[in-house]
């Protein structure tokens, strides 16, 4: 029989798509600064109390609609919930193993650690500015890294004017701190 023609129920169609994979190596804690525990919050607070019960109103007029296999309102609508509430699983996860590190009360601005803004040059003289946080609050567009990517790992404990050694794929690169911040947020 042809699999168009097999049901498969929510639950198998859940099964099959497995959560998001886990940004955080095995045995580190999920450090995380206030400011992106906010917005982790914020975005579990945006799918349950709105975007959720949209779609969920969606799905529940076009289930009204009769036959449910070729209604695509009902279909897509469904598909997203899924999308939804496996996000929403995973923020509740993040969110509840989060260990809240406040850059602002860091005394030692000298060396970089968690929170950090830091400047720094390539081989080339290329200068780039990073900002470490935690692995659930990067955004690149933001020049924010993981506290666990090569790059913010090798800058870990540097001080101005040390140059730290990256393994990339194109070998080992050698990268001189310039300036170390702790701004707000």
């Amino acid at each position: 029989m042809s699999k168009a023609f097999t049901k498969e129920t929510d639950t198998e169609l859940d099964e099959a798509l497995p959560d998001e994979p886990d940004p955080l190596p095995a045995g580190f804690k999920n450090y995380i600064t206030p400011a992106g525990l906010a917005r982790l919050r914020e975005e579990l607070r945006e799918l349950w109390t709105v975007e959720r019960p949209k779609v969920v109103e969606v799905v529940s007029w076009a289930a009204g609609n009769g036959d449910r296999s070729e209604n695509g309102d009902y279909i897509y609508g469904k598909k997203r919930l899924r999308e939804i509430d496996r996000r929403v699983r995973h923020l509740r996860k993040r969110i509840e193993i989060a260990e809240i590190v406040d850059p602002q009360l860091q005394t030692n601005h000298e060396k970089v650690f968690f929170g950090a803004t830091v400047t720094y040059a390539d081989r080339n003289g290329r200068e780039r500015t990073v900002r470490i946080v935690g692995v659930d609050e990067v955004r690149l567009e933001a020049g924010e890294i993981s506290w666990v990517s090569p790059v913010a790992r090798a800058l870990l404990k540097a001080e101005e004017g040390d140059t730290v050694e990256v393994r990339t794929p194109g070998g080992v690169e050698a990268l001189e701190v310039l300036e170390i911040g702790y701004p707000d947020g």
